[in-house]
């Protein structure tokens, strides 16, 4: 069974993180979670867990796919095993949308609308360029390179009726950055700056977070992804969710409404204060236009890098 099966560790969360919730305007809600422990072992060990059971998936399916077993007999574990073999970047990438599912399933209550979110399964195994990666190292482990990044959503949980049938989808954007300064959330949000050739003037292209998510459809392509493999994993348990997407998707039902989600993950920056936000609480933002429920998330961390590559060493490992 390869579904995603582990709750959140709460607990080991409440005591890593402070929380400064809020909900604007009945359809805008902002959560700040702002490290107030330092990292500890005792951190990894609970998030170990649900990161090994986020990955699951994708794991078994690449392992297959490139002809690499996951359990050797008698021999260690593989070298190239995926996600442990991963350049540095990739990684980072990889923990915002695993954080954006721990922080969904742990703070539903926070979140705005107030829902019941339950993520069956991460969608990592949709990754080609990751399947090329591994691929090539198998054959050649010096040909390391940087990923392209995934396309499509980056993050997709579900709220289902009485029913079991989909009844709300949350999708959206996670991004990692190493310093979350103004800037760098800046050019998330809105885009690279490029200069105005009428003005001279360094603006930004607009094509960032804001853009995706305001062209993005009604039903995310994620939750379609995520239908096929519920098809695959356990069609039985979950027969009447996806008949419900099915239904949706086709036209023969109705539209599962959608809540958008952007979570930012990093570093704080050297002259950040507690408590400071870097996308304003206060009302939705103007450039957002899309007129669904939106939440937004920031997760400031200290020394983030290096518990993102302890972390990620740990799973499959039982040093």
């Amino acid at each position: 069974m390869t579904m995603h099966d582990c709750p959140p560790p709460k607990e080991a969360l409440a005591r890593w993180l402070k929380a400064y919730g809020s909900v604007e305007d009945d359809n805008f809600g902002h959560l700040l979670l702002e490290q107030q422990t330092p990292t500890e072992p005792a951190l990894l060990a609970a998030l170990k867990p649900y990161f090994e059971s986020a990955h699951r998936d994708a794991r078994e399916h690449f392992h297959r796919k490139i002809g690499i077993s996951l359990h050797p007999d008698g021999a260690a574990a593989p070298a190239i095993a995926y996600p442990n073999c991963l350049p540095a970047k990739a990684l980072r990438g990889l923990f915002g949308e695993v954080m954006a599912g721990l922080v969904t399933e742990a703070y539903q209550e926070e979140f705005v609308g107030g829902h019941v979110w339950k993520v069956p399964i991460f969608l990592f195994r949709e990754h080609d360029d990751v399947e090329k990666y591994l691929w090539a190292l198998r054959y050649n482990p010096e040909r390391v390179r940087e990923i392209y990044g995934r396309h499509g959503t980056d993050f997709v949980a579900i709220s289902l009726g009485d029913n079991r049938e989909v009844v709300r989808v949350i999708a959206g954007e996670a991004k990692w950055r190493k310093t979350l300064t103004p800037g760098a959330v800046a050019t998330l949000l809105h885009g690279p700056k490029v200069r105005n050739e009428a003005t001279g003037e360094l603006e930004h292209d607009g094509k960032g977070i804001w853009r995706e998510l305001n062209r993005d459809t009604f039903i995310p392509h994620g939750l379609r992804q995520l239908q096929f493999l519920l098809e695959q994993h356990d069609p039985d348990a979950h027969a009447d969710t996806i008949l419900s997407i099915d239904r949706a998707v086709l036209g023969l039902g109705p539209q599962p409404e959608r809540t958008d989600l952007v979570i930012i993950c990093g570093n704080a920056a050297a002259r950040r204060e507690k408590s400071d936000v870097l996308i304003p609480w206060q009302q939705t933002p103007a450039e957002y236009e899309a007129g669904r429920d939106l939440q937004v998330v920031e997760v400031v961390l200290e020394s983030g890098d290096a518990l993102i590559d302890a972390l990620y060493a740990s799973l499959w490992n039982a040093g």
